[in-house]
């Protein structure tokens, strides 16, 4: 077993995840200690100031120096981990243009902690013609895997819904023997999630999010900005498919001219209203919605979620995991992967060719 510590620092920028995880790769054997480190309100503004920028973008080389800085920092107060799984802070993704953009150099990481660190997870995924995203999908098939031995869940196919900055979406079939065989895993983006939101309560009400979702649900939604949100191509687009975090930049000037209490409905009912469009590409019925990320304390999103989908939704804490760190947990799987040369991606989770060994490992000099 190896003992790696996943670090991960969302699109929703409020800060830095990290989480030890022991695996062979392939199962789970223990979950172990985690901690989060929030941004301070100027590095979240430097780090939403170089959003959308590429390498050699204005703020790109401050942002970077924020990402490895804040990292390198909760990474000192795990000196169990014997090797850390490093995301970055994803800036720009345009995988069939200019590529993918995650800032935060590893090299420089693995010699600030004195360890090997694993990074830049998307690069080689789509050099190869993959989405570059999303990245956790193997990992929820091991989540479930793990669930089920546990006696958590039922060996029967399961979805997870991440909601972080953007949604994205895994089916799984945990009776599948592993991640990568064919049909044990499909998974897309799904839209967006928390971002709208984070940004429409920071720009009006200068606050980090809308705290229970409770500015949502003293408001109604606007049918008219939902009918026109799911009319845009992305959602008739066959999965595997991504998204960047400013896709759907159109959906935030949709609600400019609705209440503060209206917009977080309309934006709220967005996200349910994306995700269930995308059930139409799941390949059965999964028998449960477990949801992670912050997005799932958001109760009006739940609420929303509850009423437009067919099957329970659930947090994955009623799984025995855990939704906060279920995103850094899988960078450090994926980080064990990568250290033993096995995939991370593939056609139904990236739609890559074949499957993908991506991430550079980088060792302290």
């Amino acid at each position: 077993m190896i003992r790696a510590l996943g670090m991960m620092s969302g699109t929703s920028l409020d800060g830095v995840d990290a989480a030890i995880i022991e695996t062979d790769g392939v199962r789970i054997g223990s979950f172990g200690r985690s901690a989060y480190r929030a941004y301070s309100d100027n590095e979240a503004a430097v780090l939403h100031g170089a959003l959308g920028q590429w390498q050699d973008g204005e703020g790109v080389a401050e942002a970077a120096a924020i990402s490895q800085a804040s990292h390198a920092a909760l990474a000192h107060d795990f000196p169990e981990a014997e090797l850390i799984g490093y995301h970055g802070q994803t800036l720009a993704h345009d995988p069939h243009g200019r590529g993918t953009h995650q800032a935060g150099d590893g090299a420089a990481l693995a010699r600030a902690v004195g360890r090997r660190v694993v990074w830049d997870f998307r690069s080689e995924d789509v050099r190869q013609g993959g989405e570059g995203a999303p990245l956790a999908p193997f990992f929820h098939w091991a989540c479930a895997d793990w669930a089920v031995g546990q006696g958590h869940l039922r060996p029967m196919p399961v979805a997870f819904l991440n909601l972080g900055g953007v949604g994205n979406i895994t089916w799984v079939d945990p009776a599948a023997t592993a991640p990568e065989a064919p049909g044990a895993c499909l998974a897309f983006d799904t839209g967006p999630a928390n971002a709208p939101i984070n940004d429409l309560v920071r720009a009006r009400l200068r606050q980090v999010r809308d705290e229970g979702g409770r500015l949502a649900a003293r408001g109604s939604a606007d049918h008219a900005v939902i009918d026109a949100f799911l009319r845009h191509p992305y959602f008739d687009r066959q999965p595997p498919k991504s998204l960047d975090r400013d896709d759907f930049a159109a959906l935030s000037q949709a609600v400019q001219h609705l209440t503060d209490a209206d917009a977080a409905a309309t934006l709220v009912a967005a996200v349910a209203a994306s995700v269930s469009a995308g059930f139409r590409w799941l390949p059965s019925p999964p028998e449960s919605l477990l949801v992670c990320g912050g997005g799932r304390h958001n109760a009006a999103v739940m609420a929303a979620l509850e009423q437009v989908l067919p099957c329970r939704v659930m947090p994955v804490e009623a799984a025995g995991l855990d939704g906060d760190m279920l995103e850094a947990q899988a960078f450090g799987w994926l980080a064990a992967r990568v250290a033993l040369g096995l995939s991370t991606s593939g056609p139904a989770t990236t739609g890559s060719p074949g499957l993908v060994c991506g991430g550079r490992i980088s060792r302290p000099l």
